[in-house]
């Protein structure tokens, strides 16, 4: 068996600063960096659907009374998800100044 090494590049570098979309605060805003690949077939297919894409913003708009499910602001339009599937979301938080 072989096995060849190769250094990483710079894109393929990870990002610790990077978290999930359902630790992001009430007018938080983050940049969406991946889905998980837990998240797989028409789950992963309906997050696509509503926009959640690599490169986009994406803003914590409000909670309902239990906190579940959470209003998100994405392309335009607001979407709800329930804290399971934000939870697969990768999101990198962008500070406001």
């Amino acid at each position: 068996m072989n096995i060849n090494v190769t250094p990483i590049t710079e894109e393929q570098k990870i990002d610790f600063t990077t978290t999930t979309l359902d630790t992001l605060k009430t007018g938080q805003l983050g940049e969406i960096i991946a889905i998980s690949r837990a998240c797989h077939g028409q789950q992963r297919r309906r997050m696509m659907d509503l926009g959640v894409l690599p490169g986009t913003e994406i803003s914590v708009e409000m909670e309902s009374l239990g906190g579940d499910p959470i209003a998100y602001f994405i392309r335009g339009t607001t979407i709800a998800l329930r804290r399971n599937q934000a939870k697969v979301i990768h999101v990198k938080p962008i500070m406001e100044n």
